[in-house]
């Protein structure tokens, strides 16, 4: 390999103009084409020079790269080379940089899209309001199930912090309520798309005129105590159980969409049975249609 360097291949990337990059990219895939024809020992050995180059150039970049971290003067001018889309090109090759926020925000949510777009919901990016927060949006049948908290823990967040490790604050931000079914298909409060799939049978548990519109009603169901809520024709069933110590809830307070556990005053939405007072925790949730009156339950295991 020649080892002189002309002077002209010295200038800056970020000087050299569209039609240059264009001449250089076209040369390259060229002499891939070339290759490509050649029998595989002379191509492994092409192959084998490329990769050697590759490295040398990445531990050369990288080098560069951490003296200029190191200085504080230059550490801004550094990112603002990053804005070169050649430079920037260059440096996610070899892997040195990390592809933008928002892309990877998108990535991630276009990871658990289809599970969710399979149970008629959707998830959407609404704002990146600091480079280590998040806010996202459940919509469709996702937004305002019992299960959305779940959702949001069992997939939107693996996948978030899988692709972007830099994030530590997910927000749920919240919008009006979705369209309720048409066609008399009875509303279904299904359980997250990302929890193991439930085999069990709906099961009646009251008439829906016996829950209070805007309060709670328990009942019991093989022994167990659950907690149904209603605002309208909206059923939701979970435990009847307080998150912070098994309490039951049942008589709780109960204004506004929230009851308020009568022991120790942990507060939960009646629409998703996410906790207010403790958002990490949340109340265990059920499936619950309404048919022809009736709410029917699908308990979880």
């Amino acid at each position: 390999m020649n080892a002189s360097v002309n002077t002209a291949g010295l200038q800056s990337i970020a000087e050299t103009s569209a039609a240059d990059l264009e001449r250089l990219v076209q040369a390259i895939t060229r002499l891939e084409a070339v290759v490509s024809g050649w029998d595989e020992s002379h191509a492994l050995t092409v192959q084998a020079l490329k990769s050697a180059i590759e490295h040398l150039h990445k531990e050369a970049l990288l080098r560069l790269i951490r003296a200029l971290k190191d200085d504080p003067a230059a550490a801004p001018r550094l990112r603002e080379a990053l804005a070169d889309q050649v430079i920037y090109g260059v440096l996610r090759f070899h892997g040195l940089v990390k592809e933008a926020l928002p892309a990877r925000v998108q990535a991630a949510l276009d990871e658990v899209r289809p599970y969710l777009q399979s149970h008629h919901g959707d998830v959407e990016l609404v704002a990146i309001p600091a480079p280590d927060t998040v806010e996202i949006r459940l919509t469709g049948s996702c937004h305002g199930c019992p299960a959305s908290s779940q959702t949001l823990t069992l997939g939107v967040e693996q996948a978030l912090r899988k692709h972007c490790p830099e994030i530590v604050h997910i927000r749920q931000v919240s919008v009006a309520a979705p369209e309720s079914a048409g066609g008399g298909v009875a509303p279904v409060h299904f359980v997250s798309p990302f929890a193991a799939a439930q085999g069990a049978p709906w099961r009646d548990v009251a008439g829906v005129a016996e829950i209070p519109d805007g309060g709670v009603l328990e009942c019991r169901l093989d022994g167990q105590s659950l907690l149904l809520a209603r605002a309208g024709t909206r059923v939701s069933c979970f435990d009847n159980a307080c998150a912070h110590l098994g309490m039951p809830l049942d008589m709780g307070e109960v204004e506004n969409g929230v009851i308020t556990c009568a022991y120790h005053g942990f507060r939960y939405l009646l629409e998703t049975g996410e906790c207010l007072t403790a958002p990490e925790v949340q109340l265990r949730v059920h499936a619950v249609r309404v048919v022809a009156g009736r709410a029917q339950v699908r308990l979880q295991d």
